[in-house]
């Protein structure tokens, strides 16, 4: 390799920071917690590669908290992009697989699931392959994570017969089979910011040096790394004496002069001549300053040309703003963020910027609870409260999905707030909420003038296998809202939420249900999306060729989004209080003006106020109306009111299982596919909080069932027990008067509550005949009253045909029929699931 000089060359930097986590503890899938101080690893990196002149305007990429699909796309753009140096930086959480064979990179999304992957994470030997395929001539990877020195070792175990990958050297923050530690909010990682202070200090640095440097500097500092281990930073690399790579190559601040007015006096002149003319021409690329500095020279005292060249009066470090949103709003907020760093109303007049902006989220309900009732332990968190962790940092302002959000921390408040707000008059944007159906379903209902009610109970009653997903209404508001329609007139929450497909967890935000549609073809062309219609416009990052077409559908009694300003102020707060205002009334200004409402209508928004038009029709995406009749303003307590019902709809449930044990079954009894074991197999629905019992079902007149587990909670192992002590009784069924009973049962157990029920009667359709005339017609007619869903499941075929006894009373209680020409077993666990919290929930 020698000693490569990149200088000159189509250089790419990707700087990749995962700060904030969609999972984190205490979800037994999440990540640790959120990594506030790799925001300052971000910035602090990107402003040391920009200081030091290596890569060129254009040429540093930074990934705030991406998913994998985010962070693959912008790998394998700059490996196709890059001809001359390519460097790599990575921070966030790492884990090794089981054998340490593997470091599996954690991005937004990361999960860990026992037996089943780390889902949301990239594996080190794929970035390797991207890496190693990349048309730059050399690449240059830095990691700060935990067991970033494993890396090594899956360097040199990484398939290569073509000799790739001597191409790559790594920097690592620590030592194979190390953890490290976190930092805090205030500062950068101990490594990241080591590699800055060098990289940015000036002069020439090659990665040899830096790793000296960087070594020396923390060995000095003393950090240590998890268990109270050394933190020692390792390379992987050539001989140094031969081979290395030049980094930094930026000026070096001079001393500063102490007398004479003259040579101070020049060098703020010039200062300022350099600024102006550093905006005027920064996309000039690395020949703009080489031009500025002759046109300057030929108007300049020699003692001032010299004070030019030496002294570059280089930036401070900005005040960053901690903005805090909903999760459905952070993906435009994120792009108004970046649009205003590089705008005129952040520059200095020396081509500085005035300050940085950090945008991050967090479930919605979960912000209102924090800052209404936790802001105590947000200033000095506890380890059994601390919404630092379980939120993020105190942000300086905080953008809401709705106004209403405001009116709801305001009612929650305790008598001691350390937090104030102040919010804007108004919202700055409005985005009203829609259900987006794929084409080919769109006609089943009308576009505008119907509640949500009507629309989602059309669409799933229309003919197909049309479905209505949602994202989780305790995380973005734009859910919240959707179900505060759903709702609507008293509906039966629990019957209502049975509308809503919801094959596993929901996911917390509009952006991962649109990305995780497409997963399956079947999927998306079926399944309309209760989302904002904004999304639809700069939609996600994920699968955009592949993703169904989706026309909006505009539904009158759903509360529209309309985001809003809110500055954050914090009791003991004032150290740097003046300057925080400045910083956040600049980026309010530029946000609510013009500019902001520029980039605002790229990605979809329309007019807060007035017809509320999109702010850039002209792009308007097919599938939009330009005109929608705005619905009324959000209402504080109908949310809380429609958040509780959500919980209780989805709190724990209760499922009675009527097991029918006459002697027709004898022969559909035994084993997995038999009566007792088919319900077996639906056990692992149930979690340990759900209520469930089960029946046998056998004789004729007085008493016909008795009880083979008792209704109530229970471990997965007793009720296996009480199935296999099943038994067929020499006796005939009355499904009606069971039915009946059972109806009467759980209606009783209902009165209370919304939480979500379920009977389920498996039988073979012998006794059928007791299941009809004016039986039926009262089985039918109590299960239409009762608000308990009933799945009738027969172990013999054509039970389920129109007309028949099961399909008319499972349609009456809203539940399902299934017979032997179904797909059984997995659909009826299906059905229990949906109900019961489950044993992995």
């Amino acid at each position: 390799m020698s000693r490569f000089d990149p200088r000159g060359r189509v250089n790419r930097a990707l700087v990749v920071g995962v700060s904030e986590y969609d999972h984190t503890a205490p979800d037994p899938q999440g990540v640790t917690g959120q990594l506030p101080a790799v925001r300052h690893n971000r910035t602090g990196l990107e402003d040391a590669l920009h200081r030091g002149a290596v890569f060129g305007a254009g040429e540093v990429r930074v990934l705030a908290s991406p998913t994998p699909d985010d962070f693959t796309g912008a790998l394998r753009r700059a490996c196709r992009e890059a001809r001359g140096l390519l460097l790599l930086y990575f921070a966030g959480h790492a884990v090794t697989s089981t054998s340490g064979n593997e470091l599996h990179l954690q991005m937004r999304t990361a999960r860990v699931l026992t037996g089943h992957g780390l889902p949301g994470s990239v594996s080190f030997s794929q970035v390797l392959g991207e890496l190693a395929e990349s048309r730059a001539e050399q690449v240059v990877v830095m990691l700060d994570c935990c067991y970033a020195g494993n890396a090594a070792g899956i360097w040199h175990r990484f398939d290569d017969p073509k000799r790739k990958k001597h191409k790559i050297l790594l920097l690592m923050s620590v030592q194979p089979n190390r953890c490290i530690l976190g930092g805090d909010a205030d500062a950068p990682t101990p490594f990241t910011r080591e590699v800055a202070h060098v990289l940015g200090a000036g002069g020439e640095v090659w990665l040899s040096g830096l790793y000296g440097a960087v070594k020396k500097r923390m060995a000095e500092a003393k950090y240590k790394a998890e268990d109270n281990d050394p933190q020692r930073p390792q390379a992987l690399a050539p001989p140094w004496d031969s081979d290395d790579v030049l980094l930094a190559a930026g000026p070096v601040d001079p001393p500063v002069p102490v007398d004479g007015p003259g040579p101070s006096r020049w060098s703020a002149r010039l200062r300022r001549a350099l600024g102006a003319a550093r905006k005027a021409l920064g996309r000039l690329g690395r020949t703009g300053p080489a031009a500025v500095l002759v046109l300057l020279a030929t108007g300049a005292a020699g003692y001032g040309l010299m004070v030019l060249i030496d002294d570059p009066a280089p930036c401070r470090p900005p005040l960053e703003l901690r903005v805090l949103t909903d999760p459905d709003l952070e993906p435009a907020m994120r792009a108004a963020a970046d649009a205003y760093l590089g705008s005129d109303a952040n520059t200095t007049g020396d081509g500085c910027r005035h300050g940085g902006v950090t945008v991050y989220s967090a479930g919605a309900s979960g912000v209102v609870t924090a800052l209404g009732k936790r802001t105590d332990a947000w200033q000095q968190p506890r380890e059994d409260d601390n919404p630092q962790r379980d939120v993020g940092p105190q942000p300086d302002v905080w953008i809401p999905g709705s106004r209403a959000d405001v009116r709801r921390v305001t009612a929650a408040e305790e008598d001691r707030a350390f937090a104030r707000l102040e919010p804007d008059t108004g919202p700055f944007a409005y985005s009203p909420v829609v259900l987006a159906v794929p084409e080919g379903l769109d006609g089943v209902v009308e576009r505008t003038g119907r509640t949500l009610s009507q629309l989602v109970t059309g669409l799933v009653k229309a003919p197909g296998e049309a479905e209505v997903r949602r994202p989780d209404p305790e995380s973005a508001d734009a859910a919240l809202l959707a179900t505060v329609g759903l709702y609507g007139d008293g509906a039966d929450a629990a019957a209502a939420e049975r509308l809503i497909a919801r094959p596993g967890r929901p996911e917390p935000s509009a952006v991962g249900l649109l990305c995780s549609l497409p997963d399956t073809d079947a999927v998306d062309d079926r399944s309309a999306a209760l989302v904002p219609e904004f999304l639809l416009r700069s939609g996600v990052g994920c699968h955009p060729a592949t993703r169904a077409p989706r026309t909006a559908v505009y539904p009158e009694d759903v509360p529209g989004l309309e985001p809003t300003f809110v500055r954050v102020r914090w009791e003991d707060g004032d150290r740097d209080a003046g300057a925080r205002d400045e910083e956040v009334e600049r980026f309010r200004s530029w946000l609510t003006g013009d500019e902001g409402r520029g980039v605002l209508g790229e990605q979809g928004f329309r007019s807060a106020g007035g017809e509320r038009r999109l702010l850039d029709a002209e792009a308007a995406p097919r599938g939009l109306l330009d005109d929608v009749p705005p619905a009324d303003a959000a209402d504080p307590s109908e949310m809380e009111t429609a958040l509780e019902r959500y919980g209780n709809a989805h709190g724990p449930g209760r499922v009675l299982f009527l097991l029918d044990s006459s002697g027709s079954m004898a022969g559909l009894w035994d084993g997995p596919s038999g009566g007792p074991g088919i319900l077996k197999q639906t056990l692992p629905g149930l979690g340990g909080e759900d209520e469930y019992g089960v029946w046998a079902v056998h004789g004729l007149g007085g008493r016909t069932h008795t009880g083979l587990l008792d209704f109530g909670t229970h471990a997965r192992r007793e009720a296996e027990r009480a199935l296999d002590a099943a038994r067929v009784r020499d006796a005939e069924a009355d499904p009606s008067a069971a039915l009946l009973d059972a109806l009467d049962f759980m209606r009783e157990r209902a009165a209370d509550d919304e939480r979500p029920q379920l009977i389920v009667y498996l039988t073979d359709g012998e006794d059928d005949n007791r299941l009809a005339g004016a039986a039926r017609d009262e089985v039918v007619e109590r299960a239409r009253t009762s608000g308990v869903p009933v799945a009738m499941v027969t172990l013999n075929s054509g039970a389920c045909d129109r007309d028949r006894p099961g399909t008319l009373v499972a349609e009456a209680g809203r539940g399902r029929c299934l017979d032997a020409g179904d797909d059984l077993v997995p659909a009826l666990r299906d059905e229990v699931a949906r109900t019961g919290t489950g044993e992995d929930r």
